[in-house]
């Protein structure tokens, strides 16, 4: 099947379908000038203080390495923060809201994506499931309670070029002890899950009331591959794109090679035409 033939396909299916789900990877937000550092060079290149120490992206993502290295391991949290808030979305967040907007049941989001992106372009709170957490909100690394909560009112001051913390390591309000992001790190027993699970549980209840169900899966790669399962899971219309990784079984959707933003423009470009 050719490219315009899956666009066109593509587009059947978001025509007929009365609910979309959208499962989001790293490569979902790389057109908004957002890294991908799952590979060791690429994260290098987003963070190249961290060459010279030869630490990689599951090293210093992890509560040992916050523990061990908690001006190293929040200068990296505390950079990724202030750049997820300074980063607006492009114009594919907007474009997936649109066909959405004329379904039935509207749309779930579905992402491993830490960086708050969907909520900030205006998808709501309770439609969307972050797997991993989120870097918007924060835990007490001492496990003092269950507690979740906000990282809106956290400021943090970072030395660009050895990835320092250079502002006071943020404290738990109730025990005192240095606190984390609420994300799934590597090797992470201590994540606090509350928050995600109550998304699980609203995302299940929307699935029960869609019959026909379309799934765009974007910029979801193998290395971690918690969102292609899911994407399969919950086929067989699914969408996958990827730039390189975007081969699916016939019988569970199709696959389209390209960026998140140009595709989903030539598809919304089809469906005008």
């Amino acid at each position: 099947m050719s490219d315009k033939e899956k666009i066109a396909l593509a587009v059947s299916w978001l025509t007929s379908a009365d609910g979309l789900l959208v499962t989001a990877g790293a490569g979902m937000g790389v057109d908004s000038g957002l890294p991908d550092f799952r590979s060791k060079r690429g994260f290098w290149r987003a963070y190249p203080a961290f060459e010279d120490t030869g630490m990689a992206f599951h090293q210093i993502a992890s509560p040992a390495a916050m523990r061990a290295l908690p001006t190293l391991g929040w200068g990296f949290y505390g950079h990724r923060l202030e750049l997820y808030r300074r980063t607006t979305p492009h114009p594919g967040f907007y474009i997936l809201r649109e066909w959405a907007a004329r379904m039935p049941r509207g749309l779930f989001v579905y992402t491993s994506n830490v960086d708050g992106q969907f909520q900030k372009a205006g998808y709501p709170d309770e439609r969307i499931v972050e797997c991993h957490g989120s870097i918007h909100y924060l835990q007490c690394t001492d496990l003092c309670s269950r507690a979740i909560w906000s990282a809106d009112e956290l400021q943090v001051f970072v030395d660009s070029h050895t990835c320092r913390l250079l502002s006071e390591l943020p404290t738990c309000p109730r025990c005192g002890a240095m606190t984390r992001p609420n994300i799934l790190m590597f090797d992470d027993y201590e994540w606090i899950d509350e928050r995600t699970e109550r998304q699980y549980a609203q995302f299940e209840r929307w699935r029960e009331c869609v019959s026909k169900l379309v799934v765009i899966e974007i910029g979801a790669g193998k290395v971690v591959s918690t969102v292609r399962r899911f994407s399969e899971k919950h086929g067989p219309r699914v969408i996958r794109i990827n730039t390189n990784d975007y081969a699916i079984a016939p019988h569970v959707g199709i696959g389209i090679a390209g960026s998140a933003l140009e595709t989903l423009r030539a598809i919304k470009a089809l469906e005008t035409d």
